[in-house]
């Protein structure tokens, strides 16, 4: 399929089916086995039409449709670009692996609602489809709130006070932000420029002073809560209440990856890199991004919650893809759009193991971990697989991606973020391996103890043995080999990245 091969439907599909598909799902929730292959076979089409709109970006084709124009320079449109292409590649693919591991997970941990959930998760993948393949600032904002408002019953789906609480967090800040912020931010975007279209180098440049400028990207910035910069993040830890599939729609297929796409797409194609070096603003939401990963990396070091260490590790890895949009060169925009991917494998092996852990052995916190490798090595071994990534260690894809945004900050003469990016690196590592160590080196807690019979035989007799459901052990299996194929074979997602910056966007 060539760029003049693709038409309205093609580019419209993507977004289209999985919203088509939670009919069928709804209509078949009597049936969970049914329902489930609705949601498999839908899943699987949508990296066929994925993978048809890709092939012409890598050949030098922008594929574009205009929806309709509500007034001049307001439209909806869509536009297969690499960005968009390379987030809507990671966003599809991780809906399949995902969509296995909930099979298990879901029936596993009896969970109820399990209709829902597949109809809520089928309308968010749709929306993050939007999302990526938006034309311009209009259509993605318009999507970005379908994303926020599909996956608040996900967020809240336990239904007890816990969640509905977590839920405000997560509904109050994204709505706060896109509505007291961003909407501002698009609003006067489009009586600057007249047009919210997204152009390779930016639509802003000589339209207003530097000053007012630099406040719109302080806005837009700040208005993309999804990207979870500090101290609009309260929402992601606040989410950990969902079951562990949503934290892995959450953290790593849609919902901040579409926050920090955003950040890369308004810095390229609304401000351009020329004009975003130049804003005094820029220097500050640098420090800002900075500030978040590190403050954040020391806020997981005293999580003993493990999802709650993984949010906070979250919130911190985000930052590195704002942080690359704020150096505003281009080896820093590769590896930002590179990380969007690497991160997405790393972060969603982490919670699936997390989720395998709450399955097979009841446990949720770091301190209960001693020994659990023993029993759950598949698990763990794809627990250190994701936390290396996670630190940017070779051979797996988190080194790939880290090493572009550091060397961008070397270019820019950027030392402060070259600092940071060293010291969240050991920040990482510190509050990843000690997981990986009490897992394989130390004994575990419930192990019988001699002289100890009537207490052993009790103690084994409560203690859960073995490895999570099948599809859940396949699923974190093949995220952590995603994890290692991409820094062996990065060559797909390096040249939809360097094709961000290339002649032509």
């Amino acid at each position: 399929m060539n760029g003049a091969a693709i038409g309205a439907w093609d580019i419209c599909l993507p977004v289209l089916l999985p919203m088509a598909a939670t009919v069928l799902i709804g209509l078949t929730g009597r049936w969970p086995n049914l329902r489930e292959a609705v949601t498999l076979i839908t899943s699987g089409v949508l990296v066929y039409l994925v993978v048809g709109l890709i092939q012409p970006v890598f050949e030098g084709a922008r594929p574009d449709i205009l929806l309709f124009e509500m007034m001049p320079g307001l439209s909806i449109r869509f536009t297969v670009e690499p960005l968009g292409a390379l987030f809507a590649g990671v966003a599809s693919f991780l809906w399949i692996i995902t969509s296995i591991y909930s099979i298990g997970y879901m029936r596993g941990h009896h969970e109820k609602n399990q209709t829902r959930f597949y109809i809520c998760f089928a309308i968010a993948i749709g929306s993050a489809m939007g999302v990526a393949l938006a034309g311009n600032m209009l259509t993605l904002f318009v999507f970005y709130e379908v994303l926020t408002f599909s996956t608040y019953p996900l967020v809240t789906h336990a239904g007890t006070d816990e969640a509905r609480l977590g839920g405000r967090t997560y509904l109050g800040v994204l709505v706060f932000t896109s509505i007291c912020l961003q909407l501002p931010a698009v609003i006067w975007t489009w009586y600057l420029a007249g047009t919210l279209d997204f152009t390779p180098g930016g639509i802003l440049e000589g339209t207003a002073s530097p000053e007012l400028l630099g406040a719109l990207f302080v806005l837009y910035v700040f208005g993309i809560g999804k990207a979870a910069v500090m101290p609009f993040h309260r929402w992601l830890p606040a989410a950990m209440v969902a079951p562990t599939p949503v934290s892995a729609l959450l953290h790593a297929v849609a919902v901040v990856k579409a926050g920090v796409f955003t950040v890369l797409k308004i810095t390229y194609f609304i401000f351009g890199l020329e004009l975003a070096s130049t804003l005094a603003t820029g220097e500050f939401l640098l420090y800002a991004a900075a500030a978040t990963i590190l403050i954040a990396s020391l806020v997981a070091l005293r999580q003993d919650n493990l999802k709650r260490r993984l949010a906070y590790s979250t919130v911190s890895q985000l930052s590195y893809i704002v942080l690359a949009a704020m150096l505003a060169n281009e080896l820093a925009m590769v590896g930002g759009g590179m990380h969007i991917a690497m991160h997405a494998f790393g972060k969603i092996t982490l919670f699936f193991c997390a989720g395998a852990i709450l399955v097979a052995a009841h446990k949720t916190e770091v301190s209960q971990l001693n020994g659990i490798g023993r029993r759950m090595p598949w698990t763990m071994g794809a627990f250190a697989v994701g936390s290396i990534s996670m630190i940017g260690v070779p051979p797996t894809a988190g080194f790939v991606s880290k090493w572009y945004i550091l060397i961008g900050a070397f270019e820019s003469q950027q030392f402060i973020a070259v600092l940071v990016i060293v010291a969240s690196t050991l920040l990482n590592a510190a509050y990843l391996l000690p997981i990986v160590y009490v897992a394989f080196f130390k004994k575990p807690d419930d192990e019988p103890q001699p002289n100890s019979h009537r207490g052993s035989i009790g103690a084994a007799a409560r203690a859960p043995h073995g490895e999570a459901p099948l599809s859940v052990v396949l699923a974190l299996v093949a995220t952590a080999a995603g994890t290692i194929i991409l820094f062996l074979f990065p060559g797909s997602v390096l040249t939809l990245a360097q094709q961000i910056v290339a002649s032509g966007g």
